[in-house]
């Protein structure tokens, strides 16, 4: 009986040794050393990619789009559609993830693509209205878009429908529209562009891009100066 008790003891007490064991190394140790290799080597990736304006403050995450839209005028009307503000750029369409009682356009809750076949009557539709949609708000008085110079991804959402780049194509079809609306020479804004504009991974993995997000705080800091 008593060898039968003491023998259970210890193979309690060697139970909660390596109880204790495991919850240092492997709750304290190792996370710790995880996250200062973490800040050390990918701080920026680390902490979220996050992208500050010129007073430091955080504005948002490289990874995740945004949308530029008006205030509604009627904030408790869900059927009330989002209208652009014009004097920003605007990212893609974000059609994929419509609207429900979790989440709304570019909620971080969820994502997903229209999962909709290319002749889909609906997808025809939401593409054929975007495209008129770019056309129009971004024609002026001196730069008329033409159909054919209307970019993919002006016009169609991402995988996720989070997508924080757009195609210089689609940038730069924008910048007359940003000149006028912001009382800025065309010139700045294509330079403005050019400036944010990241060219392929390793140069040849990818496609050219514009973190919208970025383009637009350093706009602001621009019609600020």
């Amino acid at each position: 009986m008593n060898n039968s008790v003491g023998n259970t003891a210890r193979l309690l007490w060697a139970g909660l040794r390596a109880l204790l064991v495991l919850t240092i190394v492997c709750g304290v140790i190792y996370p710790l050393a995880v996250t200062g290799i973490a800040q050390v080597a990918f701080s920026d990736k680390a902490n979220g990619s996050e992208i500050k304006d010129n007073s430091g403050q955080v504005v948002g995450s490289s990874l995740i789009g945004q949308t530029y839209n008006l205030p509604k005028q009627n904030p408790d009307d869900p059927e009330e559609a989002a209208k652009p503000d014009l004097k920003w750029f605007q990212p893609r369409p974000s059609n994929g993830l419509g609207t429900n009682s979790i989440n709304t356009q570019y909620s971080l809750i969820l994502s997903g693509a229209t999962n909709k076949a290319a002749d889909n009557p609906d997808l025809i539709r939401l593409v054929t209205d975007a495209k008129a949609a770019v056309i129009a708000d971004n024609s002026t008085a001196t730069y008329k878009v033409k159909p054919e110079d209307v970019p993919a991804d002006a016009v169609t959402s991402s995988g996720s429908g989070l997508d924080p780049d757009i195609s210089p194509a689609y940038a730069h079809i924008q910048t007359h529209r940003i000149a006028e609306q912001n009382n800025l020479d065309v010139e700045q804004v294509e330079k403005l562009v050019a400036d944010h504009t990241t060219g392929r991974t390793l140069g040849f993995i990818g496609e050219p891009r514009v973190s919208v997000l970025e383009l637009n705080t350093a706009l602001k800091a621009l019609t600020k100066s």
